[in-house]
């Protein structure tokens, strides 16, 4: 059996992730972590640690992991530039898995959008994505996994327009518009649209369980566990 802690127990994600482990016959769940709660009541060490929460909580858990040598799956969203920095240096130590999306579908579309871009280049692209109205970071990590994924097909020559709110001026051909809806109960809806002349293609993905991301982020415990240091994300797992 796996020992796993969560860091991020009370959020929803958390919750459906004990959810899934307590069905598993592979993992055992020895404790949790969020707001308010002490790490030094954790009397068994885990295997792994699975990080749904938030950057702050994160960055937090990720002390304890160094500290105890534990390797983390980090499927948290919303880090600044100079958070991501600080998660490459731990993973210079411990093994971590970080994707912004556990999906293996999403990160199929990912892939997909790459290919698409390439051969419609010319293409006004933009990328809405839904979400439920408790969800706090904006746009989601998995729009900007879209965005960067199409970005880097296209040589990084594109940039990213969040407002137009405020601008008076004609669409930029070099840019990607993304655009973010929250509303009620919504688990996550990712559009990608590539707008030609006289027609255009879109590409969706739609979830409706959060048990896809518990399910993806035990998948990729499992895989994380006994890896060297380093930083390893979905296209590892996938490609493995």
């Amino acid at each position: 059996m796996i020992n796993v802690l969560i860091n991020g127990c009370e959020g929803k994600m958390g919750k459906m992730l004990f959810k899934q482990i307590e069905a598993s016959d592979k993992f055992n769940y020895i404790g949790g972590i969020d707001k308010g709660y002490d790490i030094t009541k954790i009397k068994t060490l885990p295997d792994v640690i699975i990080d749904f929460s938030t950057p702050i909580a994160t960055l937090s858990i990720l002390e304890f992991a160094v500290a105890n040598n534990v390797p983390v799956v980090i499927a948290t969203t919303g880090f600044s530039e100079n958070e991501n920095i600080l998660i490459e240096e731990y993973s210079k130590v411990i093994p971590i898995f970080k994707s912004a999306n556990m999906s293996y579908e999403t990160n199929l579309m990912i892939s997909l959008v790459s290919k698409i871009a390439k051969e419609l280049h010319n293409s006004d692209i933009e990328i809405v994505e839904i979400h439920h109205n408790q969800k706090i970071d904006s746009p989601s990590g998995t729009a900007l996994m879209l965005a960067d994924s199409i970005n880097n097909a296209l040589d990084n020559s594109m940039h990213y327009e969040f407002d137009r709110h405020s601008k008076k001026v004609k669409r930029d051909k070099s840019e990607i518009g993304i655009h973010s809806l929250r509303g009620g109960t919504e688990v996550g809806k990712h559009s990608v649209f590539f707008f030609g002349e006289n027609e255009s293609l879109e590409i969706s993905h739609t979830v409706t369980s959060r048990a896809v991301f518990a399910n993806g982020a035990l998948k990729a415990a499992e895989f994380i566990i006994g890896k060297p240091a380093g930083l390893y994300n979905m296209n590892d797992l996938i490609n493995a």
